[in-house]
This record gives structure tokens, sequence and C-alpha cells, in this order.
């Protein structure tokens, strides 16, 4: 396993993250995701701290609450050894401020995933979702609290924009607060957006990605055939919610399935591994039903590419929208001029 220093922050991970999505006492939310019992995630847990995983994702509202508590379950004892990160945001309740960023909600929500994780401190908390009703300066307030109360040792952003990452965080500098230094986004071989923004942010002002979906929904496992996503048997056959073009998704998978065969691999383990390799502060959430897909991804994490490997997924992968890229370099006004004619 390798590892990294989490964003602009002391806090050492392996870069696998082991995901508990999938970790339930047996309701059906998002059904034939979460199918996980306490008995199964046990050992899968045990497998990824064996194989020297030490990060942890969960959230609030992953099967009620049931994921938070079988990690906690599966980790007792073996808490000082883990880096757990847990996200709240979304709604718990039809009460009507039981949901999103205020100060109340994401007060009790932490009480209530220290409960579940049977913790008296939560590693990473990520906030999983935007709040525009609630004042930013509030919620970032409320987060410092909690940090010096010993409760939150660092913090993250899900899904935010840019420009709100970059305004949180400025204001955070500008107050002596504990910044933003973990960002989880959406970001696979073929959903790049981030790459405009969010990632060169990220490098700027010291925040780490962790990558959700690093398969895009299973599609770059090789198991679909992306002209007919309804002939696959996971969450793809319900609707291709990434909005990947058959196109686009057939030229990835050409470019995984080459570097698979030179590195003895699956395209899904070079998929992960083309995270990792982009950048160091890059980690990965690896989602699991079953110990052998555990063992797999976690495999990935010492898979190495070249740059020709690298190169070749990234043209066939349909980059994100950019600027181009004579806009990121310093140039004088006649060059500048000459490139706009």
């Amino acid at each position: 396993m390798s590892y990294t220093s989490l964003g602009n922050s002391g806090l050492v991970v392996s870069r696998m993250a082991f995901g508990t999505m999938t970790f339930t006492h047996g309701s059906d939310w998002i059904p034939g995701v979460a199918k996980v019992d306490l008995q199964h995630a046990q050992q899968m847990v045990d497998l990824a701290l064996d194989r020297g995983v030490n990060f942890f994702d969960t959230a609030d509202d992953y099967s009620g609450g049931a994921a938070e508590d079988i990690l906690g379950k599966t980790l007792k004892g073996k808490r000082n050894g883990a880096v757990v990160c847990t996200k709240l945001g979304f709604r718990q309740s039809g009460r009507m401020n039981d949901a999103g960023l205020s100060r109340s909600h994401i007060t009790a929500s932490v009480e209530g995933s220290l409960q579940r994780l049977g913790t008296d401190w939560i590693d990473l908390l990520v906030l999983h979702k935007t709040d525009f009703t609630t004042p930013m300066e509030e919620t970032l307030r409320t987060l410092q609290t909690l940090i010096d109360a010993g409760k939150v040792h660092h913090i993250g952003v899900s899904n935010w924009p840019a420009w709100q990452l970059a305004r949180a965080i400025q204001f955070q500098r500008d107050n002596g607060m504990q910044q933003f230094v973990a960002g989880q986004y959406l970001y696979n071989a073929v959903g790049r957006d981030i790459e405009v923004d969010v990632l060169k942010l990220g490098q700027d002002m010291g925040v780490g990605l962790m990558s959700w979906s690093p398969l895009a929904g299973g599609l770059l496992t090789g198991k679909y055939d992306p002209a007919d996503l309804e002939k696959g048997e996971g969450r793809l056959t319900k609707g291709n919610f990434l909005q990947v073009s058959p196109a686009q998704a057939t030229a990835a998978l050409d470019a995984l399935n080459a570097a698979a065969e030179a590195h003895k691999s699956s395209p899904a383990q070079i998929a992960q591994a083309w995270i990792l390799n982009k950048r160091r502060d890059h980690t990965v959430i690896i989602g699991a039903s079953k110990i052998s897909q555990l063992d797999s991804a976690i495999d990935a994490a010492n898979i190495s590419l070249s740059e020709a490997e690298m190169a070749a997924i990234d043209a066939a992968a349909a980059p994100a929208r950019r600027y181009p890229e004579w806009f990121d370099d310093m140039m004088t006004d006649e060059q500048f001029t000459k490139a706009l004619s």
C-alpha cells in the first residue's frame, strides 16, 4: 500500500479508502448496492487493515446510519489504527431543520455519528452537499467549534463548486481557522470535469482529492456493453447516470484493456491506478460487496503506469472541457493577440 498526506495536513492516509456505502443491517436503501451485513463487513474491514488500508469512508445517511454503526463495530479495538471519514448534510428526518449545514444540524449530526461509530473523534468530517440557505460563515464557525472541542480533527467537502470552496478557504485563512483539506468529487477516466477548476484549486490551496465512482458506476470494469447497458448486471442497467457516450466508453476501455494486458491486471485496476498516478495527493474511494472485489481493488494501489500509458488513456478518455493549453502560460501582449487571431 502507498500513503500520502491528505491535502494541506499532517494526516497520513492510505491512497485507497474503503467506502462503506454497501454496509447495511437489512434496509432497502439503494437496492443492489447496500447488501453487506455485519459479518461480511467485519471480514472486509479486517482484510483492508491487513493489506495496509487505514482510510475508511462512510456517511450518516448510508442505510440510515447503519453503515456508520457497522463500521464502528468492525473497528472495535482497532480504532487507533484507522482514519475514519464520515459525511453529513442530507436530510435525516421530516423535521424542518434536520438537514443542511446549519449550526444545529451539523452539531446534532456529529453527535449522532460519534455515537454510531463508537468513537470520541472523527478524523475527517466532510460536508456531503452544498447548502445555499445557511450563511457560509455559520457553517465554518460551527466546524471550527467542533475542531476546538476535539470532536473533529480535519474537515473537507463533497461536490462543492470550485468558487464556493475557494471562498470558504479564504475565509478560514483570514480568520485563523483550520481549512478544508479534502474534497470528494466524481472523478474517473470518463468523468473529468473537475480538471478544469477543482483539481487546480486543490493543488494551489492544499485540498487533496478523494475520488468517488472511480469506475464510473462499473462502466470501466468492462462488464457492460457500452452500446447496450441493459445487458449488464449492475447499477448502470437502471440508467446511464454519468451520460457517457458509447464511443467515449469504448475508446476508454480499449486504452484501459491495453494497459491491463501489459500489467497482467484488469481494466478496473488500471482505471483506479490512472487516478492515483495522476497526482500524489489523489486518493480513491473503493466500494465492494465481495472480498474478492476489495482484494483486487487494493492491488491497484501498487500499479505504476508509464507516461505513454497515461497519455494513451488521457487521449482516449475525452478530457474535460478546458481552456487551450496556451491560456495557462504567461504571454506577452503580442503573443496573446496572436493566439486570439
